[in-house]
């Protein structure tokens, strides 16, 4: 649990220096803008709920897929490819920029602590 709650502070912490940045910012936008039109696609022409809908476009987005559901229509089959292949790129670019953060914030972590050992041993040393 400890393991968790650490992993989380990290990704939370990952996600305050993302939005920091503008292509994050401009991604994060986009990727909004594709799932409000996903959502409104697939309740419209696949009859999807609303819940559903958005399960099947963050499951799509992720590249995780879902196993149980296909579009029906061929308009539904073409909106899924063009969704995929421009949505994936998005999401993948989201997350790089995520895990930048996360690193960039460790680095500054590990340089504040550092600092402050020296700080302490140059004390210690008077």
């Amino acid at each position: 649990m400890i393991s968790f709650l650490l992993t989380l502070k990290r990704l939370l912490s990952g996600l305050f220096h993302a939005f920091k940045l503008k292509n994050f910012q401009v991604l994060f936008v986009l990727i909004i803008l594709m799932l409000v039109s996903g959502v409104l696609f697939y309740t419209k022409e696949e009859g999807l709920s609303i819940i559903d809908a958005l399960y099947f476009c963050i499951a799509t987005l992720s590249t995780v897929g879902h196993p149980s559901f296909e579009p029906q229509t061929n308009l539904g089959k073409i909106f899924t490819m063009v969704y995929i292949i421009v949505g994936t790129g998005l999401f993948l670019g989201l997350m790089g920029y995520i895990a930048y953060a996360i690193i960039k914030s460790n680095e500054k972590e590990e340089e504040t602590e550092s600092s402050l050992q020296s700080r302490f041993r140059k004390r210690k040393q008077k």
